[in-house]
């Protein structure tokens, strides 16, 4: 909450904040102050929303965007504020509807917005306020460029000056710009530093770091030995809530027919799924008509479900910052909550990472990672994109220890010490 009173006073503000921190109203109340001081959008904009809102909040995945909406309309509500999502899997023409009948606040996915730019259904000519939540995993998710776009189809002359000391124009509205994240990998730092103005960094506990109410279990199986031991930790927790993390699609429908077959209320969500079936499976969990809530990466980012009381890694996802988002879908909000991963030799991409956190947190370090040569020192990356990434981690599946140098443009092998 520390945000708050800074974005009152509209700085730009990176917030750097644990999973279930609760930053949605740290955002959403400032810049509803903001909309408060202008004209409503249907004396303003005309009928026809022609200059477009005032805000605009982007988000990595529909459900985040969705979610969002949610929690801002229970405000915007009592204000007379409208909101407006603009998320694929819903129909662009009953969305440019209600841009046309006019808003303040759109909250989008970048990919669908940009879509609306081209086909002219929405314009930013008035938004000075924006915020960019889960901005890592948008950079993760491959939208650096699609929120440049939108950040650049902003008025670039209501940027506020780079130098601090200049004063500032008191009848002038400037832009006000809010970044959330969990992690600050320098992509996330180089847009900061194109985009925010003498912004002020907030910390809500580590960056990349679980919450503390979120006690950490990792046992090191073989691949045959997960379903069993996946069953016997699910009749332990009985009618509790859990959500079951695996890396495929294909993957998550079958642990799921075989819980199903086994007497869990079972659902499931992956981005194989039509957003109706998506927004069903989450309702189901939602209201505990299913109990158990089996799904790939889509649900490990911002989807705030209360009371999940354990969150299982049926497969260890391939970087720390996923690792972090996931186990924070339990322990939200001031409640405890459990994470459990399985573990495997063919996992050893994250053992350094994941050694240091659960060292970090006082949690149990497993014997067998706890000596792993992979576990004792972390690849050093110098130049590098994807592709080197994606080298070094089956250099280090196979047992080498590779230094290396990328070309970030031509993607030539340079160097390399093995």
């Amino acid at each position: 909450m520390a945000s708050i009173p800074l974005g009152l006073q509209q700085r730009d503000v990176i917030g750097v904040a644990q999973t279930g921190s609760g930053k949605t109203a740290a955002f959403v109340l400032p810049m509803l102050s903001y909309i408060t001081r202008l004209p409503p959008s249907s004396e303003e904009n005309g009928e026809d929303g022609e200059d477009g809102p005032y805000a605009v909040v982007l988000a990595p995945t529909r459900e985040l965007a969705q979610q969002i909406e949610h929690e801002t309309v229970k405000l915007a509500h009592y204000l007379g504020i409208k909101v407006v999502s603009i998320v694929g899997g819903q129909s662009i023409e009953e969305q440019s509807f209600r841009i046309r009948q006019g808003c303040e606040v759109v909250i989008a996915t970048p990919g669908r917005l940009l879509d609306f730019f081209k086909r002219r259904y929405c314009v930013l000519n008035q938004c000075n306020y924006v915020v960019l939540d889960e901005a890592d995993r948008m950079i993760d998710m491959g939208f650096e460029p699609q929120v440049v776009d939108v950040l650049d189809a902003m008025p670039s002359s209501n940027m506020k000056p780079r130098n601090e000391d200049e004063e500032l124009d008191e009848k002038k509205i400037y832009r006000t710009t809010y970044m959330f994240s969990a992690t600050m990998p320098l992509a996330v730092e180089r847009l900061a530093g194109k985009y925010l103005r003498n912004h002020v960094v907030v910390n809500i506990g580590t960056a990349g770091k679980a919450t503390d109410l979120t006690t950490q279990h990792v046992f090191m199986v073989k691949e045959p030995e997960k379903m069993y031991k996946l069953q016997k930790l699910l009749d332990r927790l009985g009618n509790k809530t859990a959500i079951v993390f695996i890396n495929t699609k294909e993957q998550v429908d079958t642990v799921a027919k075989n819980l199903d077959k086994k007497g869990h209320r079972v659902t499931t969500l992956h981005g194989g799924k039509s957003q109706e079936q998506r927004g069903i499976s989450l309702e189901g969990f939602r209201s505990k008509r299913y109990n158990v809530l089996v799904a790939t990466d889509v649900a490990s980012r911002g989807i705030d479900i209360p009371g999940v009381a354990h969150v299982i890694n049926y497969d260890m996802p391939n970087n720390i910052e996923a690792y972090t988002h996931r186990i924070g879908r339990t322990g939200r909000a001031g409640k405890t909550g459990v994470a459990t991963t399985f573990l495997t030799m063919q996992d050893t991409e994250v053992f350094y990472d994941l050694k240091q956190m659960l060292t970090q947190s006082n949690s149990p370090v497993p014997p067998e990672l706890a000596r792993h040569e992979a576990s004792k020192f972390k690849p050093e990356v110098f130049l590098t994109d994807h592709l080197g990434q994606m080298i070094l981690n089956l250099f280090i599946k196979i047992g080498i220890h590779a230094y290396f140098i990328i070309d970030a443009v031509s993607k030539e092998f340079i160097y390399g010490i093995c």
